[in-house]
């Protein structure tokens, strides 16, 4: 991982936070998820975990079933932002509390992966054809915003549990890099023992500041829970899985990021502005 780069003083103007932020400082710092947060290449990747999933349920249960397919849902949403594999091994246990066996997470991991790389294959070929312009893989009103943050000179930041490499990849791809510099953060290659909590307790400690400076903005409940505990403002983007832009909130993750502590939830950016702006004191 790369080393953090030294902060740029920004100016110390007291923010007077809206009505759904208790912090009384102004932020400083901005952490941003990156899949179903800023990117939209992995659009409906919940479907297609879902779909690995169904030839491994234990008998007597189907997924069209509307009450296994609503818990295993929720099941799967709940480790959202943590490696892939513990979402494996949650649905091999799954199968083992319910009297069957599955693969083993690896063999499931791998299985979803091929799935979700061929969509996104397809949707970067997409772009790079010119055939759909690169804005229909960005989460609505994303660039908007990081263009409006930036030019108040705060901090940005991308903090994601997909490979390190892909994420930068991606970012570059959806032209979002500039907006982040050398601050794009993804997980190792070997996922074990990473947590996104460490990555935050690094950027307060190496950036000197407080956590009440700090902004997390994602569609997982770790980064909520994370900044949250660290004594930050979070802000859940429940993005619609189906149609990017439709101003619809997810139910299951507004529903999940709320319960981890997130002081709003949005479904995009397209009327995140005036919501935000106290926060900066702008």
């Amino acid at each position: 991982m790369s080393k953090l780069m030294n902060p740029t003083p920004a100016p110390q103007r007291q923010a007077a936070p809206g009505p759904f932020f208790a912090t009384k400082q102004r932020v400083t710092h901005v952490v941003f998820d990156f899949d179903g947060t800023l990117s939209w290449l992995r659009h409906g990747w919940p479907e297609m975990m879902l779909d690995t999933f169904a030839p491994h349920l234990p008998p007597g249960q189907e997924m069209h079933d509307p009450v296994i397919r609503e818990r295993l849902l929720h099941l799967i949403l709940a480790l959202n932002g943590k490696p892939t594999i513990q979402q494996m091994v949650m649905f091999q246990e799954y199968a083992r509390s319910h009297g069957s066996g599955a693969p083993e997470p690896e063999r499931l991991r791998a299985s979803f992966q091929a799935c979700l790389d061929g969509h996104i294959e397809a949707r970067t070929a997409r772009i790079s054809s010119g055939s759909v312009p690169v804005e229909t893989y960005v989460v609505a009103g994303a660039r908007a915003l990081l263009e409006h943050l930036r030019g108040l000179g705060l901090r940005l930041y991308v903090l994601s549990s997909t490979v390190q490499h892909r994420v930068r990849e991606e970012a570059a791809l959806l032209g979002l890099s500039e907006y982040f510099g050398e601050r794009i953060f993804g997980s190792p290659a070997d996922p074990a023992g990473y947590t996104k909590r460490a990555v935050f307790e690094r950027i307060l400690r190496e950036e000197g500041i407080s956590g009440g400076q700090l902004l997390a903005i994602g569609d997982g409940p770790v980064e909520i829970a994370d900044a949250k505990a660290l004594g930050g403002v979070a802000v859940a983007v429940c993005t619609d899985e189906d149609v990017n832009g439709s101003g619809i909130c997810d139910p299951f993750k507004r529903e999940q990021l709320l319960a981890a502590g997130a002081d709003v939830a949005i479904p995009d950016f397209n009327a995140a502005l005036p919501l935000l702006a106290p926060l900066f004191g702008a």
